[in-house]
């Protein structure tokens, strides 16, 4: 459908109108357009953007800028948990429950969204207020929606909020992973856009300013992976697509290592002229940031879940210097290299159990200074000073800590900063805010999961690495290699092993 026609849908009285979306071509230009047109005829009330990323707030703020106050953004965890704030005690949860979705992995979210949905199906009264607060709503990347997250936008939409709902089948990497799933996501989505007013978006905009031919293949990909066909590699390849041969010959998981030449060829593919991001599937960043030695940052985002963790352990274990300290010492353990429960936990530990009693000097001399912290100040602040201690002897390569790497450096400095509020959870909420408010966006060169690539753009993007491990053939895969491929507006590299690419590329 042209751009012309879905603009003119969007601007109908249609109370339901769905658009399905492919990446780049045009949803966050045409939802952010109609917002600061709606939203400067209301008389009362504000327009709602729903998004499911904080990158993607950040995308529609600079693009709405000129609606002011008259356009409010957030994600729909956000509106999720404002709902559950005013109710908490309806919904038999804390006072603060954005802090208490955090524990348990973020288990949380799914239950205030599970009980924020069956509080506004009961008591309509509550859509009903929001629906005139928000009388027009639109829904960003709807297809990342669980079944509760869509039960309360469409709480609101029964209460009279008009929606208009963007998405893409084909970018659903968030959920549950089996191919069952995500099967069944699909009949939601095409019984969703058969209950209102539907149309596609078909153009690759992202493209434009960069190479169109990139944006006609990844299409193409698009529709191949759709067809359960795999890419082909050996023809038709635009010139701003680049393969290259990329054998991890690590021994271990954690570790990325590459022949000489290999490595000169991708370490090239990562100094083009402009903003480039190396995308690699989670567990792979780590390994990657120690392949470039630490000098490409990783794009953090927004989510912090290793200070949740930390941020659950200190309020568990206020005053107990051992379950204090086993929380600090996993929570660097994941966010740094070269610190472990082997390495630096169980001598620490000892230290805090002996009271930080011997007098020797080196790995253990250094070691007792941090536990000493925690043996002084059983509580947050006591793990805050502690991990300033680590950060302070980790830049000054002290005895023990030559070695140690901190990889995910905001989180850290966040896990310090805690100790500045008067409980770990006040700490978390604020700095979790700040964060929002400011929204960050990725330096020029940066390593970045794909799942935090989401909502993102870049000039250049290098895909690593498209093995089986990394894109089996499932649904889910299908989808996460998609999200991958569409970033790039100007050329895409994939590092593929000389044995065992994924079964997703037709390679000979």
């Amino acid at each position: 459908m042209s751009d012309e026609a879905v603009a003119a849908l969007l601007r109908t009285d249609e109370p339901l109108v769905v658009i399905e979306a492919p990446a780049g071509c045009g949803k966050t230009f045409q939802g952010a357009g109609y917002a600061r047109e709606i939203a400067g005829a209301f008389r009362a009330g504000r327009l709602l953007i729903l998004t499911h990323t904080h990158a993607a707030c950040g995308v529609f703020a600079e693009r709405t800028a000129g609606a002011g106050n008259r356009v409010e953004i957030r994600t729909i965890d956000a509106l999720i948990a404002q709902v559950a704030t005013t109710y908490h005690r309806a919904l038999d949860l804390p006072a603060n429950p954005s802090v208490w979705a955090y524990q348990n992995g973020g288990e949380g979210f799914g239950i205030m969204a599970s009980r924020v949905a069956a509080l506004l199906h009961a008591q309509p009264m509550i859509p009903q207020a929001l629906a005139r607060r928000y009388p027009v709503i639109i829904c960003d990347e709807h297809q990342d929606s669980t079944l509760d997250q869509h039960a309360v936008v469409m709480s609101l939409h029964q209460a009279g909020a008009m929606l208009r709902i963007f998405g893409d089948p084909w970018q659903r990497i968030f959920g549950r992973k089996s191919d069952a799933a995500a099967r069944a996501d699909r009949v939601r989505w095409d019984a969703l856009k058969a209950q209102g007013a539907s149309a596609s978006l078909d153009y690759p905009h992202r493209w434009d300013t960069g190479c169109p031919e990139l944006g006609r293949w990844v299409l193409c990909a698009r529709q191949s992976l759709e067809e359960g066909r795999p890419i082909d590699l050996t023809a038709n390849i635009p010139a701003s697509l680049r393969i290259l041969a990329g054998t991890n010959t690590a021994s271990s998981r954690t570790f990325y290592r590459l022949s000489d030449q290999q490595g000169r060829s991708v370490r090239q593919a990562a100094q083009r002229p402009g903003q480039t991001m190396i995308l690699a599937n989670n567990s792979l960043v780590r390994p990657l940031s120690a392949f470039w030695n630490r000098s490409i940052p990783i794009w953090e985002g927004h989510t912090r879940e290793a200070l949740a963790s930390l941020v659950t352990r200190m309020r568990e274990a206020q005053g107990n210097r051992e379950a204090l300290a086993e929380g600090m010492i996993e929570f660097v353990g994941s966010i740094a290299s070269g610190f472990s429960e082997s390495s630096h936990g169980r001598l620490l530990l000892r230290e805090v159990r002996e009271g930080c009693t011997r007098t020797t000097g080196g790995k253990p001399g250094s070691i007792r200074t941090v536990a000493r912290c925690i043996v002084d100040d059983a509580s947050h602040t006591g793990v805050a000073a502690a991990l300033g201690t680590i950060r302070k002897l980790v830049e000054e390569r002290a005895n023990g800590f030559e070695e140690v790497r901190v990889d995910h450096r905001a989180e850290f400095r966040e896990a310090i900063r805690l100790g500045d509020f008067t409980s770990a959870d006040e700490g978390y909420s604020a700095i979790a805010r700040q964060r929002s408010h400011r929204r960050p966006a990725p330096p020029s060169r940066v390593l970045c999961s794909i799942h935090k690539a989401k909502g993102l753009e870049c000039d250049n993007a290098v895909v690593m690495a498209c093995d089986r491990a990394g894109f089996s053939g499932t649904i889910y895969s299908r989808c996460k290699l998609y999200v991958a491929l569409s970033r790039a507006r100007t050329s895409l590299t994939l590092v593929l092993p000389e044995t065992g690419s994924s079964p997703l590329f037709r390679v000979e």
